[in-house]
């Protein structure tokens, strides 16, 4: 599956390489380039819908928003926004969002709280404590607080007060703790680390230290949230509450917008301190609405950890097979680890076989389905990864 050059993808900022081929339909799992060739996702736009490709439920959502009111505009109340902010914070115990349009953007908005409220009732606190290895996004201040070794000599000089420790080690954030310290902020599962999740143990320590200290811990679950892991948002499972949380990707199912939500005490901004000309618009509200309807139904959530038990088995009997090592994270945000063979030539050769994988590192392969993909579609992934695998070791040896 290959195509000629095409110069009409000069006009794009080349910002990735990508294949040269372009994708014109989606449905379900699946993605279809101009040739009618079929492509089994399992990216599906790293982590972003949901639903997989075009559902039905989006559709309809978005088709009958259209057709009543696009965008008031940021200074009035509109029914789908008050409505999607009264569902979220029901299910989340937050107390207040706002609406925005990317992860990014909702991280940004997570600094800007928390140096707004260190300002308000803490003395001017204004350091963050974030991890290494951690990704929070791509505007300047996203990329300050990101730990993400690549990032480091890019657009210098950085946004100050980012204080980056080792994650996991509740002692170095301990350590890291002073004055100036307005906050924690992580995700509880380090997606483009290679799906590295933060223990129980780890997250419980850092809202006691948090607690003891008079900070706000602030979880990015732009990745993890909306089900993704096996529970609505992966602190529901950790026992613990944040006192703000981001959210993004799988909350619109393919469509852009992202929500800070925050407790009450939390909540400080003053009229003027955040907006957006796009945010909250009653279009993309919609959408994520009509998200929020199918991944709460009896039984979505059984479903996906039955899928994510069958995935994460057949990736071991993968890695156990052809000497690979552990799969790492939790309900469909999975990873394999793919020990001495390269994952990104790796995922070359899944490609060429209608494969769409994603290698966030040298050596782990990134597994981000539709929610709601099904046995068949995990079986007939295990039966092109495995071909992938032989062709990789072949090409190596």
């Amino acid at each position: 599956m290959t195509s000629s050059k095409n110069s009409d993808y000069n006009a794009l900022m080349q910002i990735a390489p990508r294949p040269e081929i372009t994708f014109t339909r989606g449905a379900g799992s699946y993605l279809f380039d101009e040739q009618g060739n079929a492509w089994l996702d399992f990216v599906q736009g790293w982590a972003v819908n949901t639903l997989g490709h075009s559902p039905q439920a989006i559709s309809d959502a978005l088709i009958a928003q259209s057709q009543t009111l696009l965008n008031p505009g940021p200074a009035f109340y509109n029914g789908p926004a008050v409505k999607l902010a009264n569902r979220l914070t029901t299910l989340s115990g937050m107390d207040q969002v706002f609406f925005a349009n990317s992860g990014a953007e909702a991280n940004e908005g997570a600094i800007k709280l928390a140096r707004k409220w260190g300002s308000k009732y803490k003395n001017g606190a204004w350091k963050i404590i974030t991890f290494e290895n951690g990704f929070h996004g791509r505007t300047l201040a996203t990329m300050s607080a990101t730990g993400k070794p690549a990032f480091e000599p890019l657009f210098n000089p950085k946004v100050p007060g980012f204080t980056k420790v080792p994650y996991g080690d509740l002692d170095a954030v301990a350590a890291a703790i002073d004055a100036e310290t307005c906050a924690i902020m992580l995700e509880p599962i380090q997606g483009e680390a290679g799906v590295v999740p933060a223990s129980t143990e780890f997250l419980q320590g850092l809202r006691a230290l948090a607690d003891q200290h008079n900070l706000l811990l602030m979880l990015d679950e732009v990745q993890t949230g909306i089900g993704r892991t096996g529970s609505l948002f992966r602190y529901q499972a950790l026992g613990i509450e944040p006192d703000v949380l981001t959210l993004a990707k799988g909350l619109g199912g393919g469509v852009p917008i992202s929500a800070l939500l925050a407790k009450q005490h939390a909540s400080c901004f003053d009229y003027g301190d955040q907006g957006g000309t796009f945010n909250g618009n009653p279009l993309v509200c919609a959408a994520a609405l009509a998200v929020i309807e199918q991944v709460t139904s009896e039984g979505f959530m059984d479903q996906v950890n039955l899928s994510s038990q069958a995935l994460s088995e057949l990736l071991a009997d993968l890695s156990s097979q052809y000497g690979m090592g552990q799969v790492r994270g939790a309900g469909l945000l999975l990873a394999l680890d793919t020990g001495k063979i390269d994952a990104p030539a790796l995922v070359k050769h899944a490609f060429d076989l209608g494969l769409l994988l994603n290698a966030p590192r040298p050596n782990s392969l990134r597994f981000m389905p539709a929610l709601n993909v099904t046995g068949e579609e995990i079986i007939e992934l295990g039966k092109l990864l495995e071909v992938a695998i032989q062709r990789s070791l072949a090409t190596a040896a």
